[in-house]
C-alpha cells in the first residue's frame, strides 16, 4: 500500500492516508522511525505493527484516561476517539477493551443520572437528557423504572414529580381545587413542556 498525503495536525502530529482509504494519525517521532515518507511504499510488517500494536495500545490508554477523568457512555467516548482520528477498528477495540472490565456501562450511569435527578427534574427532562447522551431507549427506560421504584421504597414517601408538580404549583400561585378550565389546560401545556409525565399531570391538575 501507498501513503498518498500526510496532513500535518498540530506541531507533533501527522494524518497518514493511505491509497485504500485508510487513515491514522502518528506522531512526529514515529513517522522518522517508520520512515513514512508521502508517495513511498508502507511495508506490510509496519502496517500491521502500526494497527495492532501501536495505535490498539494508544487508544486502550487513551479510553481509561477519559474515564478516569469522568464517567462517560459508549456514545460519547466513542465520539471521543473519533476525535483523536483513531480508525473504526481500533476504537470498537478500545471500547470493549474498557467494557471488559466495566468501565463502561451504560445502564449504571444512566441509573445514577436518573437516580441523582428524580428530586430536582421531570422524568420527560431525565429520558431526553439520556436520550441524548446516546443511551439506547430500552437502556433508560429500565434505569427510569428502576430509579423510580428505589425513590418510592418506602410507602410513606411522595412520587418525585407529584413533588415537583406541587412546587410548580406553589410557584405559579395555581390552586387545583378552585382554577377554572382554562387556567387548568394552561397549566397542563406548562407542565407538559417541562418533561412531566402526562398521567401524573392528569392526575394533579384534575
Amino acid at each position: 500500500m501507498t501513503v498518498i498525503a500526510l496532513q500535518p495536525l498540530d506541531k507533533k502530529r501527522t494524518k497518514v492516508c493511505l491509497d485504500n482509504e485508510e487513515t491514522f494519525v502518528l506522531y512526529q517521532k514515529e513517522l522518522r522511525e517508520f520512515h513514512i515518507e508521502q508517495d513511498a511504499e508502507l511495508p506490510g510488517e509496519v502496517y500491521h505493527e502500526i494497527m495492532r500494536e501501536l495505535l490498539p495500545k494508544r487508544a486502550r490508554l487513551r479510553a481509561m484516561h477519559l474515564l478516569e477523568v469522568r464517567p462517560y457512555t459508549e456514545y460519547k467516548l466513542r465520539e471521543k476517539l473519533r476525535d483523536g482520528h483513531y480508525p473504526a477498528a481500533i476504537i470498537e477495540d478500545a471500547i470493549e477493551y474498557v467494557k471488559s472490565y466495566g468501565y463502561v456501562d451504560d445502564f449504571r450511569y444512566a441509573l445514577d443520572y436518573a437516580t441523582y435527578h428524580t428530586q430536582d427534574r421531570p422524568k420527560g427532562r431525565i429520558r431526553g437528557d439520556l436520550i441524548a447522551k446516546g443511551i439506547a431507549k430500552d437502556v433508560v427506560e429500565e434505569a427510569l423504572e428502576t430509579a423510580y421504584e428505589e425513590s418510592l421504597s418506602h410507602e410513606e414517601q411522595e412520587s418525585p414529580e407529584r413533588l415537583l408538580i406541587q412546587k410548580e404549583f406553589r410557584k405559579k400561585r395555581f390552586e387545583p381545587d378552585t382554577a377554572g378550565y382554562e387556567e387548568k389546560q394552561k397549566m397542563r401545556a406548562y407542565l407538559y413542556r417541562k418533561g412531566f409525565s402526562t398521567d401524573v399531570i392528569a392526575e394533579m391538575v384534575d
